[in-house]
């Protein structure tokens, strides 16, 4: 009989071993909350009853649950051992508590960071039918992009072969292609991504060069325990311009897409794998673009370390496009000009290794790195002309003292680079960098130091800091301050003064080519450039019945110094005495050295407004989505030189080239039952000023045939309007139907830039 109850016994045992209990409550109100989804990492799944409690069954430990209930936000919580769980969710504000990472490399609400942010949503990428992320973050307000380089507040122009000033990460580590500087906006797998945050202002002191006027920020989807499974495919077709000379083709060019997602965990393991592949024949003949992706990541927590994460995310990109940079003319504009044409075909990858961990004393360790690989070539090789290698690594350490976040963190990035066009170089990037975020009641006060040290070769450091007139430091001192005032739970203020820096790309210092009649001289003593900014806002929170929205307000002043522009003008070698005009066949003939060369020439101030509203949420029976946003900027030369002056192309005014004073974006959805209608629009004012050497030319050349004219005749601004209409055909799986561009409007982002015209797009939308 003994043996029967022990055997008994130990079978009750096990039973009890094998459950967890606990309740789950409204975070606000503390009130408990019944038929809430709890599932758990071993695929068990039960409900919360009336009173809120729960019992799921558990085969071994450790253990993650998830829990999910309609109108609150989704939570988990990794159980290491038995006992009851307490678990409390946040009633979901419609996208108002929407968590940010970007800003203080750690989760925080949007409301609660100290400097201008906006959010993209993954559906409003899906359901306009992008290809790329550049055509994404120009939905953006505050932000233009113009043919692949990015502009915030208008802090950045344009300059072909220029680095950018915006900073991209994915997964919170640099984007920045290690020759170039720039961002190769088509290799990015926006499928992939949970979000979109675009940080505006001066964001050096976490991030490093790169930064200077601000960052966009994308991080990968979590593998859910359940499974995702995302499928997008499109077609589209580019109607007639409006102008029938515009008309190069005799069948109207095609756009297909496919976009593949699939992520799952389970237990200690997860996964996730995208694929991507484009087919664009391009509205502009000769450039059409082909590409095939695969991505995807992969994590795992170990059995003894349970409170350790490491995991690695990779991506392997190839392509073949053809490269438009001048149009022909003004009424054949989307024609290249001879010889300016080129092919390329390239490659893109990049391998992330990292891992987190957290001690026993609660402090969180990040370490992430990246090789990231990117190619330039031509027909025959992907690797002619460009094989740029980075090497980066990121450790940091989070600690929490009472109110206080520490952030602490060491950075080392390397980029290697063998060019047939740049030659080849080598240059180190290492900083120190420390952020400490306080909480004082409604008050949150954050304070940040980084220490950048930057070396090209073997030449003398770029970050030459000068203390004195005899003493200088290696090391650059880059600072950050920024504030936050709750009044109530709607009402935020917040201000901040920031500090960037950026140093000069490889290409940008030893580029040398000619596209066209334009020739293009290296200028290896190009100096890193440095600058400010400072705002302060108001952000808002509204809410009525299901409907929530809100509304930001924000005053800004950017100023830049060492500004980086292609100027014009002649650019003889030092050891040549002279120049002559009488034989061409000279080496010293004039028109040899006539051209542009990467100058520090700009010193800038840009001064401004913005308006931001964000809604979603029913209104009746209609879901409503909005992101609406308007910028008016004041961006002026500090720069009196007379001779750099007269390179403007209005020289009674001082603003600068390639920017505007008004900008505007505007999105909306409407949803009822199965139906979805959208609408958008983008407007900016005339661009007053360009470089002069555009619009009448040189020396009797024009550069660009009919600028001149073309602008005289376009020189109200522009509005864009794009529509979209879909159907939920059956749970899961939708029907978009697109007209971008729809009222057909003929403009340029930048001269001799002409975009699309009128395209229709059919979208079929799986979600699993």
């Amino acid at each position: 009989m003994k043996k029967y109850l022990f055997a008994f016994f130990c079978i009750l045992q096990g039973h009890i071993f094998a459950q967890l209990s606990g309740v789950v409550i409204d975070k606000e109100s503390k009130v408990v909350i019944s038929q809430v989804s709890v599932k758990s990492s071993e695929n068990e799944k039960v409900e919360t009853n009336s009173y809120g409690t729960f019992i799921i069954p558990v085969k071994k430990l450790p253990v993650t649950l998830y829990f999910q209930k309609k109108g609150f936000e989704v939570d988990s919580i990794r159980i290491q051992q038995l006992g009851y769980v307490n678990m409390s969710l946040a009633v979901l504000s419609q996208d108002v508590k929407t968590v940010v990472v970007t800003s203080g490399k750690r989760n925080q609400n949007i409301e609660e960071i100290p400097i201008s942010i906006e959010i993209l949503k993954p559906a409003l990428i899906a359901n306009k039918g992008f290809t790329n992320l550049e055509q994404a973050v120009n939905q953006s307000p505050g932000v233009f992009t113009m043919d692949g380089q990015v502009s915030i507040r208008g802090g950045g122009g344009y300059a072909y072969g220029a680095g950018s000033r915006v900073m991209l990460l994915w997964n919170g580590i640099p984007m920045l292609s290690p020759d170039v500087g720039d961002v190769k906006w088509n290799a990015v797998p926006m499928e992939q991504a949970s979000q979109i945050e675009i940080l505006k202002g001066a964001s050096s002191v976490l991030y490093g060069s790169g930064a200077l006027n601000g960052i966009i920020a994308l991080t990968e989807k979590e593998a859910k325990p359940e499974g995702q499974l995302t499928m997008k495919y499109q077609s589209g077709v580019y109607g007639d311009p409006k102008r029938s000379s515009m008309t190069w083709w005799n069948r109207n060019p095609t756009s297909h897409l496919l976009d593949v997602y699939y992520g799952k965990s389970k237990g200690r393991l997860g996964y996730t794998i995208g694929v991507n592949g484009l087919i664009d024949e391009g509205y502009r003949e000769g450039n059409d673009e082909k590409r095939a992706r695969i991505n995807g990541s992969l994590y795992y927590f170990p059995k003894k370390y349970p409170k350790m994460k490491l995991g690695m995310s990779y991506q392997f990109q190839w392509q073949d496009k053809g490269v438009f940079i001048l149009w022909k003319n003004d009424s054949m504009g989307y024609q290249a000009l001879e010889n300016t044409l080129s092919r390329q075909r390239a490659i893109r990858l990049n391998v992330d290794p990292y891992l987190k961990f957290i001690d026993k004393h609660d402090n969180k360790h990040y370490l992430r790195t990246r090789y990231y690989l990117v190619t330039t070539g031509n027909s025959d090789k992907v690797y002619d002309a460009s094989f740029a290698e980075m090497y980066y690594a990121d450790y940091n350490i989070q600690k929490k003292i009472g109110n206080t976040n520490l952030i602490s963190g060491f950075m080392n990035m390397t980029n290697k680079v063998t060019s047939y066009v740049f030659d080849n170089h080598l240059s180190n990037n290492l900083a120190l960098y420390e952020q400490v975020e306080m909480k004082l009641k409604k008050l949150d006060l954050t304070a940040g130091l980084r220490l950048e040290f930057c070396q090209l070769d073997k030449s003398k450091p770029e970050t030459q800091f000068v203390i004195s007139d005899k003493f200088t430091s290696p090391v650059y001192p880059i600072f950050r301050l920024g504030t936050h005032y709750a009044i109530n739970k709607a009402s935020h203020l917040r201000a901040s003064f920031g500090q960037g820096i950026r140093f000069p790309s490889v290409a940008e210092r030893y580029i040398s080519a000619s596209v066209g009649s334009v020739r293009i001289f290296r200028n290896p003593d190009l100096r890193p450039e440095t600058g400010w900014n400072s705002e302060i806002g108001w952000k808002q929170i509204l809410k009525f019945g299901k409907w929530m929205g809100m509304i930001d307000v924000a005053g800004f002043v950017n100023q830049y110094s060492n500004m980086t522009e292609f100027s014009f003008g002649v650019y003889k070698p030092d050891t040549m005495a002279f120049l002559q005009t009488s034989n061409p066949n000279a080496i010293n003939y004039l028109y040899n050295w006539v051209g542009f060369q990467a100058q520090n020439a700009e010193k800038a101030r840009i001064t401004g407004l913005e308006f931001s509203f964000n809604s979603s949420g029913k209104i009746g029976n209609v879901e409503v989505v909005s992101l609406l946003g308007y910028t008016y900027m004041n961006p002026i030369s500090l720069n009196n030189d007379p001779i750099y002056r007269a390179s403007f192309s209005d020289t009674s005014t001082n603003m600068l080239k390639y920017r505007f004073n008004h900008l505007a974006k505007a999105d909306v959805q409407a949803s009822y039952k199965k139906w979805s209608i959208g609408g958008s629009m983008r407007y900016n004012s005339f661009m007053k000023n360009i470089d002069r050497a555009f619009e009448v030319g040189v020396l009797g050349t024009e550069l660009l045939v009919g600028m001149q004219h073309y602008r005289q005749q376009y020189n109200k601004g522009v509005f864009v309007f794009d529509a979209r209409l879909s159907y939920e055909l059956k749970k899961g799986i939708k029907l978009n139907f697109i007209a971008n561009n729809f009222l057909n409007a003929e403009y340029a982002s930048r001269p001799g830039d002409l975009q699309a015209p009128r395209n229709f797009t059919l979208q079929l939308q799986y979600d699993l």
